[in-house]
């Protein structure tokens, strides 16, 4: 059984439940492994006015792994240190593979915020399915929002300077466009080795990006569907994450 078995987690569905379903992963990843990443792309970043806060160890363990199969060529997949949860942000390592295997893009991600969709409405624009919102050229994050999520007044100083928004682009399509409906798929997570554990859910995501002195800053904002959890599928849920994405240099990251 390889890896892509393990996006029918639960062991119940495995002919051989001994086996690890955590293999073929990019890095040489596996749940368990110590991942390092260096400090400097943090402090370039934090110097620049970053939303992005270095994580406090900077060599932790993968918790659990997964795959995003979205509209797009080539392989996404999470390397979860923290799994997260409604109070609680999950961050991972997020590793894009072209067609031909080759890792082309990793970024180190955590989550600002979770927001529930209120209304049919709310939940429409979240999913593009309104033709507007979530897909627009740009979107913003202002300073009273980082006020409501606990931010110390220097902070917010450090990241807005004397601006009262964040600006970020849409990374898709072309810019003259001002909708693109966004990407559909799905992530199944697996929080243990043998696949017995995890998350199924359907995603709607879009990229933004804005560019710093230090390099682009991302916010990469994902209206997720749970389908089930643990192989319970009364367990369904639907939420907004808006994670904040700082792209790294696969060569200041090390996997053991």
């Amino acid at each position: 059984m390889g890896w892509k078995d393990a996006f029918n987690y639960g062991s119940k569905l495995f002919a051989k439940e001994e086996e690890r379903q955590d293999a073929g992963l990019p890095l040489g990843a596996r749940i368990g492994s110590l991942i390092t990443l260096q400090m400097s792309p943090f402090i370039r970043a934090s110097t620049s006015g970053s939303v992005i806060e270095a994580p406090a160890n900077l060599s932790m363990l993968i918790q659990a792994v997964s795959r995003v199969k979205i509209n797009l060529s080539g392989h996404l997949y999470r390397l979860y240190i923290e799994t997260g949860n409604d109070e609680t942000p999950e961050k991972f390592i997020q590793v894009f593979q072209n067609q031909a295997g080759v890792v082309e893009e990793v970024m180190y991600c955590t989550r600002l915020t979770r927001v529930f969709p209120a209304s049919a409405e709310d939940q429409e624009a979240f999913t593009g399915e309104a033709g507007y919102g979530l897909g627009c050229q740009s979107y913003a994050l202002a300073r009273e929002q980082f006020v409501e999520l606990g931010f110390s007044d220097s902070r917010i100083a450090e990241i807005f300077g004397g601006e009262e928004q964040l600006e970020y682009q849409r990374d898709a399509g072309s810019a003259e466009v001002e909708f693109i409906p966004p990407f559909t798929g799905s992530e199944v997570r697996i929080d243990d080795a043998m696949g017995a554990q995890g998350l199924s859910q359907n995603i709607c995501f879009m990229p933004y990006v804005r560019q710093l002195a230090s390099g682009p800053e991302y916010l990469l904002i994902s209206t997720e569907v749970v389908t089930s959890e643990d192989g319970d599928y009364s367990k369904r849920a639907i939420h907004v994450d808006f994670m904040i994405g700082l792209p790294l240099e696969l060569e200041r990251i090390t996997v053991q």
